[in-house]
């Protein structure tokens, strides 16, 4: 199984739960400690080092190259995609833009370029590309990230329908109100706890998604237990996108 970016939000999670399951794993743009606590999981673990830039085209393919020469193929992959930016469209710029559609579009495109092609050739596997639940429901105070996750997450429908014939799925997951810090600081709560109540206050549980649980159902869709799911953009977000 293929994992990137394995150093933040559900990814270290879903790396141990994937090991839990006895997936052997390779990994990218990992957490510093997290290919030896894998190991010592009982899984065999290919650390790709260095910084990936996954808006480029190089960045997963490293990874698919590593799968191959270590175990001669992948079953699966996951890659968490994704540049953060907030302001509404009266306030951006060309250059947001860009940025927003890089980081979030290219890079989802990109990662399924890389990876789909070995999993059609052998008849088989499975891709989830996460993204946001902010593409499923308009993020006017996040205009450009918003509308490139919504974006992003057609593509992976696209392609979901795509290569649904040669057994292989391929499925996005969003979260949103996920408490880790690059969240916290996007809506101002990773210094003021009243700010915290207010974004928990917005979602139907009440609370932040723990990024465990998030992890626990992308695995799922991962494990090769449930191969008839495909073409879906699933939201983790506490209900938020359907208020």
């Amino acid at each position: 199984m293929i994992l990137v970016d394995t150093e933040t939000h559900m990814m270290p999670d879903l790396a141990r739960e994937m090991a839990r399951r006895e997936h052997n794993l390779v990994i990218g743009n990992a957490k510093e400690g997290l290919a030896k606590e894998l190991r010592g999981m009982g899984v065999e673990v290919e650390e790709v080092g260095g910084a990936l830039d996954l808006t480029k085209p190089e960045a997963v393919q490293q990874l698919v190259d590593a799968a191959q020469k270590r175990f001669g193929r992948f079953d699966s992959a996951c890659v968490r995609t994704g540049v953060h930016g907030t302001g509404s469209i009266l306030d951006a710029k060309v250059e947001d833009a860009q940025l927003q559609y890089e980081g979030n579009f290219l890079s989802a495109f990109l990662a399924l370029h890389a990876l789909l092609p070995p999993l059609v050739a052998q008849k088989s596997g499975q891709v989830v590309i996460n993204t946001s639940a902010s593409g499923l429901r308009p993020a006017p105070f996040a205009a450009l990230y918003s509308a490139q996750r919504a974006g992003a997450n057609t593509l992976v429908r696209c392609a979901g329908q795509t290569v649904a014939p040669h057994g292989v799925t391929v499925n996005a997951t969003g979260t949103y109100a996920m408490d880790y810090p690059d969240f916290l600081h996007d809506v101002g709560a990773d210094k003021d706890p009243a700010k915290r109540k207010e974004v928990e206050a917005q979602v139907p549980v009440q609370r932040l998604c723990k990024p465990e649980e998030a992890a626990y159902f992308v695995a799922g869709l991962l494990d090769g237990k449930n191969m008839f799911q495909t073409s879906q953009f699933f939201a983790i977000d506490g209900g938020w996108a359907f208020m």
